[in-house]
């Protein structure tokens, strides 16, 4: 008989994201019965419920489905807040850098990074993807 580690004993999703982040990997999970990739970390597949969710890496590759510019009170220098469509299907919140944010644009292909905020921890931002050349 296999022994389950107990609940408390194992990480929750969330942690095991943000370990992942904490280690340089950009992780999602995808149903192994399905091929599904899911994000927001979760225990379940949200479709069909399976349990059998595992990390894999994320090619980093997205569009920026929608976007907005959070403009502040100076001195501080405003940005954008958008949803980015990963190529893997799922979306996600984040931001675009490297450009002035009212430049950012639905469409755009954008390129994963791991930064980290003020405060040291790690996340997810996107810089605007490189042209291919022809």
């Amino acid at each position: 008989m296999t022994e389950r580690p107990h609940p408390e004993a194992a990480p929750r999703p969330q942690q095991e994201y943000f370990a992942h982040l904490a280690e340089g990997r950009f992780m999602i999970q995808r149903s192994r019965s399905s091929g599904e990739y899911v994000f927001f970390p979760r225990v379940a597949a949200p479709r069909t419920g399976a349990l059998d969710l595992e990390w894999v890496p994320a090619s980093g590759r997205g569009t920026v489905y929608a976007t907005t510019v959070m403009r502040v009170r100076p001195p501080a220098p405003s940005y954008n807040v958008c949803l980015v469509e990963l190529e893997e299907g799922p979306r996600m919140m984040s931001r675009v850098e490297g450009m002035d944010p009212a430049e950012v644009r639905v469409g755009m292909a954008v390129r994963a990074r791991i930064s980290r905020d003020e405060d040291g921890q790690p996340l997810v931002v996107f810089d605007p993807a490189a042209k291919e050349p022809k």
